[in-house]
């Protein structure tokens, strides 16, 4: 090998890792999750939105046809997810835990899918999940932005109080810390 190829090689080699290291002092911390306490005033347009849930039928995972009205009275942790969306596969065995553990009086968590139901009927096949899941398809996406999902974002959750009313949404992967306090608020 030539003199002037080992000197480009080396070259290269040094460039690279300077911009391995420039890249390493210059990376920043992921954005915190979006979280959004309801003001008071957007309250009655919040339960507005609960209601048309509640209202609603959606097939579940095994296509069976549920009325979310079984739902109604209840604090609800409403979790907007996706069989691709890395986040939300991610935070749903804490999200079974939190249904199983009973902790926080008739909570119940359900989860819409905003996907095919082929992908979540094999999804629940690989997965234990201890909460309704529900499909939604695309609609799933308008659903959660009436709850104030502007971006369309997923993971999408949204914490509504046992009298309907929508007491705060959580766009991104869930800090469990902060979810565990809003519900012991309740």
């Amino acid at each position: 090998m030539k003199t002037s190829h080992l000197l480009a090689c080396g070259a290269i080699a040094v460039l690279f890792g300077a911009v391995g290291a420039w890249v390493g002092i210059n990376k920043k911390e992921p954005a915190p999750p979006v979280t959004t306490t309801i003001p008071h005033e957007q309250a009655a347009a919040g339960s507005a939105v609960v209601n048309a849930l509640l209202s609603r039928t959606m097939p579940d995972a095994q296509g069976t046809q549920q009325a979310l009205s079984q739902w109604k009275g209840r604090p609800l942790l409403v979790n907007f997810w996706a069989t691709w969306c890395g986040p939300c596969v991610k935070e749903m065995p804490e999200l079974s835990r939190l249904q199983a553990s009973g902790q926080y009086k008739d909570l119940q968590v359900i989860g819409i899918g905003i996907d095919s139901p082929s992908n979540i009927a094999q999804f629940v096949t690989k997965f234990k999940i201890d909460y309704p899941l529900y499909v939604d398809g695309v609609a799933g996406t308008e659903l959660s932005r009436q709850f104030g999902n502007a971006q369309g974002g997923l993971p999408f959750t949204v914490l509504i109080g046992a009298d309907g009313q929508v007491k705060k949404t959580y766009l991104g992967l869930l800090k469990f810390d902060l979810l565990h306090k809003d519900l012991a608020a309740l």
